[in-house]
């Protein structure tokens, strides 16, 4: 055969051609090939097997690229096919060469393959049955095994048949098992292993019994001497086929070891499967060989193996896992799988370990041997690899096998006893929870439920990954796909029923996350209650509870993720179709927040409340619980409810409320909240007509109070006073014993608030409903802070007067306890201020409570009788938070302020003369006075109020016969007997009479003058007062305050003036130290109140005005300030002040003049005047010499160059004036005066007030008559300002808002037309 053709030359001439055939060059490049000669080539035993092979291979070569003509070939004669056949089958035995053998496998596989329509099967297994029953040498048949093998693999219903027709084969392959050959049992097993593989579960359901289980004894025997590797693989492939058969498994799993191992023992192979079954139900399971051969699998270095052995596991366990699960545990498996999951990253090996180890954790074994301690570190570190892989099954059965674990381990076996073991499984289960598929996620957050068990949490706990784990859980909200209304319009019908949706899919996240955070929070709780675990031993003290390792920050973090996502996202879940199990979860997790941060609760439950929470779980108890559905839902429904209850009560019921009376709602809502279930619109009807038990309506009343009171409206308003009184007069009318205190205030509340919108209410409601608040001990223990009960209460005569004066006493106590917080505030911020600003605090806005009172007085009038009452007739605290109401009332009701203060100044005359029989009867200041003493200040106060509230007019103080003059008498009267050390009511007294003295004109005013100097007692009083602090040092604590001080000072400057002008007699004399104000003038101004410093100063001025001689005040002097004695000419003259004393006075009014207080300017600058006049008319060389003092020149300097609007203030015009006036152009310069000029010009004639344009008129005056202007326009300039000033500086013009202005500087109210600055 010398070209590429097969054909045999020797043998080929006398063959027919019709057993040739030629190839066409596409086909196979003209080969040409003679079936008879490759029949001849392969049947001679003469010719190499190489050329045997040759011709093989090219049968082989056309029947894969043309096997059409080689088909036509063999179709001319069957008998020739079949001869062909046969010879190719007794090639596998008689020849030698390997790669001949091989070929002939190949082309017979392949000829069988294009022919197995036309070529019965039956002939080639009947020839190979032929050919195993004459032979007795099993070796020779490997080749036929491996064709066989090969054959069931390629061409198909091969297997079916040698199953059901060839039984008497397989007992030969059986047989052929036993032969000490591996090379021919690999063979032997890769036939079984075809015949049970390739065509499903078919073949292998059709074998027969006996040989089934003869074939699971000889696949241990020989699996467990399998020494190559190719036998071993078989073997396993061979196992796994086995194990999915559930017959075969009892088999495998009670086949002991001690029967397989046994070589000799053939009898047993022979035994039939009766006798086979009963020796295994004999042996004990915990010898089976089947375990140790897994482990072997395991422990290889082929993935497949470890694949298959995982497999075989799973399979057997699903077969029957509580028969087999502990006999794998018993032989250390799952420690081997473990292992393997710890040195694996393949997603086929891990997916089935995680599988197989999932079933073995069904069996409390696996936990008390301590295999989970063993391996947990190992899943860890494989789920860490698992997320990696792109096969997101395999992550997702790692997190289900963690959670199995972790569900079912001991409590008392801790799987984490450090906290690095604790983290290492935190940040996989936050990794897993991070994962782009929601199935993972879902599963890892299944897993975190687990681990947030007591038992799992190491010492100390680790809050901090705990914390990690929620906000992780939490984050993944926000890829969520949840239905919600505007979803549901948009797409019609929701698919909830597809599992496989992203709706579906996102709402088991929820519900995963949901039981997740239920049991965060139970952890917390369990937490809480051990003192051991509340604190991280290992924190610095001071940091435990703002820590983030600590169990507030836990608390913390729940509240915060509940409030701002857990609660808006499980709303939009249950908008459309809400679920009875998310909805359990949710209202159970609501209801643990009560527990966890009671001081954050308030806060809390009243933005539930505002937010619609009442009537949200209410709507969902009547959905889904009605007719004693979802009891567990119920159940934690009226739980939230209860506990969102409770909490509100607590914060809005008076102090004076008991625990009782929270444990008896808490007792009446865990009574009816559970049989609570209607809707809404029922609640009507539930409430008018009785039913037994009563505690439902008394549910349904403190319902419906808590929620309106936080703007949730479950009735209309008119529905709801309705029904409210029908219950009030159905318990009435039943003889009910008196309705529960909690209940009775929701009634009242609710009556209260829905007044406005419901009709009056009769005589006999009226009548129910007083007796059900008169049958309260404490009226106090209904009262609700809002001004709805103001009203409701007030609207009613008959509740007015039983209930008016309670009511406003709570009113007021709440409104004092409400802003004592504002007060201080407000307090601090005057104090920054100062008192200048201070003084202004009546133009203030009245608070919140004291407009709702001024709203109410305007529409019930009466009501300022029982405030009145109240004023006289209450305690102090309570008497002064009327007096601010009253303030109010007068200040910002201008138009009727006159009468009432009219009216207010008859009651207050009657209260003064209550307290003066009192004060005689008692003594003012006695311990047990009686309650109108007590109320000297308040009232004292008011009166002052009434005083500079009322319009100011000097008609009213014309007739002093009046009450103004009774008023005046009453008060100094008091003032003479009330003890120094009752500040309180000196204060208000004695600036009441200063006010007077400085309101009254001067043709009324001889009269209060008289009263006042001829009442000894007040000059004695005014005489303790102002000596307890004549030291020239800061004055002690012991003095009286600063404020009766300067009042003192002020009465006094008066008296001394009015004294003066109507030559008053003077009953007794007050002592005053001269030599101490001006050294505290001059030494102690810094340390010294501003206020005082004027009273000290306008005391000055007005004894300067009188040439330092008054009946009223004695001065008393001392030789520094007066001069050594014996006087000289000067200080006689100027005696008691001597020429030093003036000089002192001199520079400390210099220096009051630099300040920016606007009354000691203006007091200064006056008294300065007072001062020259002095000097002027006791010693005019002195005076001269005074105004020409060198430091008056840098004052004015300072003072000229300090800006125009400082420049033009009515006082430093003054100022310029008299140094004009006293020292000429020897202390102003010209250029000074044209300055002053100009910037009047700069800034307008008329933009000057009254008082700044008669200054200006003066000084100019001054200017025109002392001062030599350099040029005549500067004398024109002049002249035309005069002429501009006239028609402001007339009669006519005067502004009467400084003359007639009280002004309030703290306590002090100071006229301001004693301040108004005299010119000319």
């Amino acid at each position: 055969m010398s070209s590429p053709d097969i054909v045999y030359e020797k043998v080929h001439f006398r063959h027919d051609l019709k057993w040739s055939v030629r190839l066409r060059p596409a086909e196979g490049g003209g080969l040409l090939l003679c079936l008879a000669c490759v029949i001849e080539i392969i049947e001679t035993e003469e010719i190499a097997s190489v050329r045997k092979s040759f011709a093989l291979s090219g049968v082989s070569g056309m029947l894969k690229s043309s096997a059409g003509p080689l088909k036509e070939l063999l179709r001319q004669d069957h008998r020739v096919t079949l001869h062909f056949v046969i010879t190719l089958i007794g090639m596998l035995q008689t020849v030698e060469d390997p790669v001949t053998v091989e070929k002939a496998d190949q082309v017979l596989v392949q000829l069988l393959l294009e022919l197995h329509n036309e070529l019965p099967l039956h002939f080639v297994l009947d020839e190979i049955h032929k050919q195993l029953s004459d032979q007795f040498n099993v070796k020779r048949f490997l080749p036929t095994f491996n064709f066989l093998g090969n054959l069931l693999k390629t061409v198909p219903n091969v297997a079916h048949s040698l199953v059901t027709q060839y039984v008497p084969l397989l007992d030969h392959l059986c047989s052929a098992w036993l032969y000490p050959d591996e090379a021919l049992k690999t063979s032997v097993v890769f036939v079984w292993l075809q015949l049970l593989g390739t065509s499903g579960d078919a073949a292998a359901q059709s074998l027969p019994v006996a040989i089934r289980d003869r074939l699971c004894m000889l696949l241990l025997q020989t699996f467990a001497s399998a020494g190559s590797g190719q036998l071993i693989k078989n073997c396993a492939g061979l196992l796994w086929q086995l194990v999915r058969l559930d017959e075969a498994v009892p088999v495998l799993m009670n086949s002991p070891g001690s029967q397989v191992m046994c070589d000799g023992n053939q009898d047993v192979l022979a035994n039939n499967s009766q006798i086979l079954v009963q020796n295994q139900e004999q042996q004990p399971a915990d010898h089976c060989l089947l375990p140790l051969l897994l482990k072997k699998l395991l422990l290889s270095g082929e993935e497949t193996l470890q694949v298959t052995s995982a497999k075989c596991v799973a399979a057997i366990l699903v077969h029957s896992p509580s028969q087999y699960s502990s006999v794998f545990i018993k032989a250390d498996l799952p420690g081997f799988l473990f292992d393997r999951l710890a040195s694996s990253s393949s997603e086929m090996l891990l997916w089935s370990i995680y599988a197989c180890l999932v079933l073995l954790t069904e069996d409390p074994l696996l936990f008390s041997q301590c295999h989970t301690v063993y391996g947990i570190e190992s899943l860890v570190r494989s789920l860490k690899e698992a997320l990696h892989l792109t096969n997101l099954e395999v992550p997702k059965q790692g997190f289900l096998l963690l959670t199995e674990i972790l569900e079912r381990q001991p409590p008392s076996v801790h799987l984490f006893p450090s906290g690095s073991a604790f983290g290492a499984v935190s940040e996989v289960l936050l990794a897993g929870v991070s994962s782009s598929c929601l199935l993972v996620a879902t599963q890892a957050v299944s897993a975190a439920t687990a681990l947030f068990r007591l038992n799992h949490q190491p010492s100390p706990v680790q809050y901090k990954e705990i914390v990690g784990l929620i906000e992780a859980i939490t984050s993944k909200f926000s890829e969520l796909l949840l239905p919600s209304s505007a979803h549901r319009r948009n797409t019609g019908t929701l698919r909830r029923s597809d599992p496989s949706s992203q709706t579906f899919r996102s709402k088991g996240y929820l519900l995963n996350a949901l039981v997740c955070f239920q049991a965060a929070c139970r952890l917390a709780e369990e937490c809480a209650s051990e003192p051991v675990l509340m604190k991280n031993p290992f924190t610095s003290p001071y940091k435990h509870n703002d820590a983030e390792d600590s169990l507030g920050s836990l608390c913390r973090c729940l509240l915060r993720c509940c409030d701002s996502v857990w609660i808006p996202t499980v709303l939009r879940a249950c908008e459309c179709v809400p679920s009875a199990q998310i909805l359990q979860y949710f209202y159970t997790i609501l209801c643990s927040q009560f527990t966890l941060l009671p001081a954050f609760m308030p806060e809390f439950a009243k933005k539930l409340a505002s937010s619609d929470f009442f009537r949200l779980a209410l709507g969902h108890k009547a959905l889904l619980c009605a007719g004693n559905r979802n009891p567990n839902m119920n159940a934690s429904c009226c739980g939230f409810l209860q506990k969102l209850s409770v909490c509100l009560l607590s914060v809005s019921v008076p102090p004076s409320s008991s625990y009782n009376d929270f444990e008896e709602v808490e007792n009446l809502l865990h009574c009816s909240l559970s049989s609570l279930c209607c809707h809404l619109s029922d609640w009507p009807s539930l409430l008018r007509e009785y039913q037994e038990p009563r505690s439902t309506q008394y549910c349904l009343v403190v319902l419906l109070y808590l929620a309106l009171k936080h703007g949730d409206r479950l009735l209309p308003d008119q529905t709801v006073f309705s029904s409210v009184v029908v219950v009030l007069q159905s318990v009435q009318e039943q003889g009910d014993p008196m309705l529960p205190l909690c209940v009775l205030r929701s009634a009242l509340y609710l009556l209260a608030v829905t007044q406005d919108k419901s009709p009056g209410l009769h005589r006999a409601p009226l009548s129910y409903i007083s007796k059900a608040l008169s049958s309260c001990q404490s009226f106090s223990s209904l009262y609700t802070h809002h001004p709805a009960l103001l009203h409701f209460i007030c609207r009613y005569q008959e509740l007015a007067e039983r209930f008016g004066p309670l009511v406003l006493e709570l009113w007021l106590t709440e409104k004092s306890h409400k802003n004592i917080e504002q007060t201080v505030a407000d307090t601090q911020e005057n104090n920054e201020k100062g008192e200048s600003e201070t003084g202004e605090r009546q133009d203030q806005e009245p608070d919140t409570e004291t407009s709702e009172l001024l709203t109410l007085i305007e529409k019930y009038p009466d009501v300022i009788l029982t405030l009145m009452d109240m004023i006289t007739t209450r305690e102090a605290p309570l008497a002064e938070r009327v007096l601010g109401v009253v303030k109010a009332l007068l200040h910002g009701n201008g138009e009727y302020s006159t009468d009432l203060c009219a009216n207010l100044r008859a009651s207050l005359l009657q209260a003064l003369q209550r307290i003066s029989v009192e004060s005689v009867a008692n003594g003012l200041g006695h311990d047990r006075a009686a309650p109108v003493v007590n109320s000297l200040p308040v009232v004292l106060k008011l009166l002052c109020v009434t005083q500079t509230s009322d319009p100011p007019s000097p008609s009213i103080f014309t007739n002093m016969e009046g009450v103004h003059f009774k008023l005046l008498y009453h008060v100094s009267s008091i003032v003479g007997m009330l003890k120094p050390t009752n500040t309180e009511s000196l204060l208000p007294a004695l600036n009441y009479l200063q006010c007077c003295l400085s309101l009254s004109p001067a043709h009324s005013a001889d009269r209060a003058v008289s009263v006042l100097l001829s009442n000894t007692g007040l000059m004695d009083q005014l005489q303790t007062v102002i000596s307890s602090c004549s030291a020239p040092s800061p004055p002690p604590s012991g003095c009286p305050p600063l404020a009766l001080l300067s009042c003192s000072h002020l009465l006094l400057s008066s008296l001394i003036t009015l004294q003066r002008v109507h030559s008053t007699q003077v009953q007794r004399s007050i002592s005053w130290s001269l030599d101490t104000a001006v050294q505290r003038l001059l030494l102690q101004k810094r340390n010294t109140d501003n206020l005082l410093l004027v009273s000290y100063v306008k005391l000055l001025q007005a004894l300067l005005d009188v040439d330092l001689a008054s009946a009223v005040v004695r001065l008393n002097t001392c030789s520094g300030l007066a001069g050594p004695r014996p006087l000289g000419v000067e200080d006689s003259a100027l005696y008691p002040l001597g020429s030093t004393g003036a000089l002192c006075l001199l520079t400390a009014l210099s220096g009051l003049l630099l300040q920016k207080h606007e009354l000691l300017l203006r007091t200064s600058v006056s008294c300065l005047s007072s001062l020259l006049g002095f000097l002027k008319r006791k010693s005019p060389i002195t005076a001269d010499s005074a105004a020409c003092q060198p430091w008056f020149r840098f004052l004015l300097r300072c003072l000229l160059s300090s800006g125009e609007s400082r420049l033009l203030h009515p006082a430093l015009l003054k100022l310029v004036a008299l140094m004009l006036q006293y020292g000429g152009v020897a202390v102003l310069r010209e250029s000074d005066l044209l300055g002053v000029i100009e910037s009047v010009e700069r800034s307008g004639v008329k933009e000057l007030g009254h008082e700044a344009a008669q200054a200006l008129r003066l000084l100019l005056a001054q200017i025109q008559s002392s001062v030599s202007l350099p040029t005549e326009e500067h004398k024109l300039r002049v002249r035309k300002m005069m002429e501009e000033l006239e028609p402001q500086t007339s009669a006519g013009s005067c502004s009467t808002s400084l003359s007639s202005g009280i002004l309030h500087v703290g306590e002090v109210s100071i006229c301001l037309s004693d301040f108004a600055l005299k010119i000319g």
